[in-house]
Order: C-alpha cells, then sequence, then structure tokens
C-alpha cells in the first residue's frame, strides 16, 4: 500500500507539473541534482553490497536536498512561485536518475526508501507551501525569529513520519513487533536524523537569503559526515567478520557442526527482535552467540556433534567461564563477555542475552537431524518442559513465534 500511494502520488504529480509546466527552473535543476548527487553517493547496505537488512537512511545529502526544496519559500530574496507537484516530481525524478548506476550495478534500488523518500517530501511540502504562498509565514519571512523555528519544527515532524513508514514497513516485511522497530527508527534521528534536519534547514534558510550559491557551500559538511557514517559502517562490518571468523575456530578443529555459531546468531537476533531488544543489545546478542561456544577449546575430546546442552552442568559453566576468558582477549565490549560467561546459569540469574542464547542453542542442538528427527516442535515442547529452571518461558515463545514464521530455515539457508 505504501509503494502504491507513493506510485500514485508520483504519477500524479509528474502529470500536474506537464501540464502546467516547470516554475523557476534553475532552481528544480540544481536541487535535482543536489538530490540525484545524494543518491549516487549513498553508503550502506544498497551501497556496500551487504546482505544484512537494514532501513537507516542512507543518502543523507539527498534527504536534505529533497527537505530544503520542500521548504523553500525564497529564492535569493524573491519568492519562489513552484507548488507541491513541482517538488515531488524533481525529487521522485532525481532519486531514479540518482539509483540507475546502482541498479545498473546489480545493487537493489531500494523501492522502500524510494517510497519513503516521495511521501514524507510530499508531506514537508504539503504543510510548508500552501502556508506560505498564503502569507502565513509572511513576517517570519522578512527576518523574524520564529520562521527559521518553523522550519526546523517541519523538518522534524517529516523526519519522524518517515521513521513511522519506515517501521510500517519493515513490520510488513518481517513480522518483527512494530513497538521496538519504530523506538529504533526514533532512536537513530538522533544521529544522522539531527543532521539531515540540520542541513536542510540551513540550505533552506541560505538560498532563501544568498539564492542557490548557497547550495555546494552548504552541502560539504553533510558530505564529510556521509564520508565519517561509511567508514565507520566499514569497520563495524569488518569487526563483525573478524568476530565470525574467530567464532570459526570451533567448526575448523572440528568442535561443533558447520554453521552452528552462525545459525545461533540469526535466530538468537530473530527472538531479540520478537522480545522487543534494541539495536544496540541485538548487536550485543549478536556477537555474544557467535562466540558461545568458543570455550569448547579446552577440551580434550570435543562433545559428540558440539551439543553442550546434554553435558553435566558444571561442565556446562566449566566451558562457559573459559569462554568468557578467551573472549575478553579480543577486545570485544565487556557485555559480550559476560553474556558469554552467564550461559550456563539459571535462567533466572542470567542477563536477557544469555538466557536467549541458552534456549537457542539448546533448540540448535536438539534439532539436528542425528539427534530429533522429530522436528522442531518436539523440541520446543522439550523446552517449554524445562522452562521452570534452564528456559525463561518468554523466550521459548518468543522462539516458538520465530520458527513458526519461518525462522527454522535459518539452519539451512542462513
Amino acid at each position: 500500500m505504501v509503494h502504491a500511494a507513493a506510485g500514485v502520488l508520483a504519477v500524479a504529480a509528474f502529470a500536474w507539473t506537464l501540464w502546467h509546466g516547470l516554475h523557476e527552473q534553475a532552481a528544480a535543476l540544481a536541487f535535482g541534482l543536489l538530490v540525484a548527487v545524494g543518491e549516487l553517493t549513498r553508503w550502506g547496505p544498497g551501497a556496500m553490497g551487504s546482505s544484512r537488512s537494514d532501513d537507516r537512511e542512507v543518502a543523507p545529502l539527498g534527504a536534505a536536498g529533497a527537505f530544503a526544496y520542500a521548504l523553500l519559500g525564497h529564492n535569493d530574496g524573491h519568492p519562489t512561485t513552484h507548488g507541491v507537484a513541482q517538488i515531488v516530481t524533481v525529487v521522485a525524478a532525481a532519486v531514479l536518475v540518482g539509483i540507475t548506476p546502482h541498479v545498473a550495478a546489480g545493487r537493489s534500488p531500494g523501492l522502500d526508501r524510494l517510497a519513503r523518500r516521495v511521501i514524507t517530501t510530499a508531506f514537508a511540502a504539503v504543510c510548508f507551501q500552501p502556508l506560505y504562498n498564503s502569507g502565513w509565514f509572511g513576517t517570519w519571512a522578512d527576518g523574524g525569529p520564529y520562521y527559521p523555528a518553523c522550519v526546523l519544527l517541519l523538518l522534524a515532524l517529516s523526519v519522524v513520519s518517515d521513521a513511522v513508514l519506515c517501521a510500517t514497513l519493515a513490520r510488513a516485511r518481517t513480522g518483527w513487533p512494530y513497538g521496538p522497530l519504530l523506538r529504533d527508527h526514533l532512536r537513530g534521528l538522533l544521529g544522522i536524523g539531527s543532521a539531515v534536519c540540520a542541513t536542510g534547514a540551513v540550505i533552506a534558510l541560505a538560498v532563501a537569503a544568498v539564492g542557490l550559491w548557497a547550495l555546494p557551500v552548504f552541502c560539504v559538511p553533510l558530505l564529510l559526515t556521509q564520508y565519517s557514517f561509511r567508514r565507520y559502517a566499514s569497520i563495524r562490518a569488518t569487526y563483525r567478520q573478524t568476530i565470525a571468523s574467530l567464532a570459526r575456530a570451533t567448526e575448523i578443529a572440528g568442535y561443533t557442526p558447520t554453521g552452528h555459531a552462525r545459525r545461533v546468531a540469526a535466530l538468537s537476533r530473530a527472538v531479540g527482535r520478537e522480545l522487543g531488544l534494541s539495536e544496540s543489545e541485538l548487536t550485543v546478542l549478536e556477537y555474544a552467540a557467535l562466540m558461545h561456544d568458543i570455550g569448547q577449546l579446552s577440551l580434550v575430546d570435543p562433545v559428540p556433534d558440539g551439543a553442550t546442552e546434554s553435558l553435566p552442568q558444571e561442565e556446562q559453566r566449566r566451558i562457559a567461564l573459559l569462554g568468557s576468558a578467551v573472549v575478553r582477549q579480543t577486545g570485544v565490549p565487556a557485555e559480550v563477555a559476560v553474556v558469554v560467561e552467564r550461559q550456563a546459569d539459571p535462567y533466572r540469574e542470567q542477563p536477557p542475552a544469555a538466557r536467549i542464547i541458552r534456549a537457542v542453542n539448546a533448540y540448535e542442538d536438539l534439532t539436528g537431524r542425528e539427534r530429533r528427527p522429530e522436528g522442531p516442535l518436539s523440541v520446543l515442547e522439550h523446552l517449554r518442559l524445562s522452562t521452570a529452571r534452564d528456559y525463561e518461558p518468554r523466550v521459548v515463545e518468543a522462539l516458538a513465534q520465530v520458527v513458526a514464521r519461518g525462522g527454522d530455515l535459518l539452519r539451512t539457508h542462513e
């Protein structure tokens, strides 16, 4: 429905603009070029070839340019005459131009993000342009102190609406709880969202005062910020790959089945999503799940199939303590080592991440073809019967919901 609404809106705006003509062509071309360049230089999953799903803003320069054009009232001291339809047309056309090289290179066009860009730009334009053109902003446009505050407020409302749309699309695509998704996206506004708001407001106000020459000047800070975010994302990706490679040591040594750590990490992350963990908590959970079996390297003889769930409680705790000691030497956050250390404790004494890993690891161990050929339903029943001490009931039920939606496919297709 969101995609259809964005498509109808874009087609209607194109038709209106073709019928009435393009006003202030220089400004339309300048802002269209800015949005297109922002899309060309986008960073993130779509641009870097990652398979990980992420709906964060990956083209902040394009977003800032679109919002600035939507909230442009004056150009070099002269009132503008472009309307909402032309704004949507210019932004949609620029985004299509900007994503074309990415599509040609085999990257995803990001239809969700394209739909959000059209809808949120139209939202900002509808909130601002009719009021401005009616003269409601007239006194403030002449230098009053409230005009910049109104521009910032409208930009804030626009990025909040974008976060709502983003969470809605993610909920429809993944089935994850809507509340935690919306909370994560709203929390993300404190980072790149605030930079987009500030840059969009500054561009709109600067162009109103000095004209289109302000565009290249005030885009440089956001470009530098975008470059820094790209470097940071690259470092994070390398860091995760290093942890995943270290986690494979148990597989290479023959202590755990191939892909066991990856499957536990993927399923643990899905269960954490189901329980409403934040993005930072999910990162700690994922790292701990990848390294949860690292303590098995201390064993003289491997556990059959790496299934520690069947070991005595004292042996499980010894492996967990040795594993946490190894994790502390890798330089990962201390919370990861704590989760690895506490994974064998009774669930009432464990942090939430350790409760998830313990239940998911037991599920993965017990669903091996050699151990329990009856399938996941029998395993889940076994876990439910052990909720008095070993597994938290909420975690087991969340795991059951993830499996019911197809999460068990991660065991073979992750």
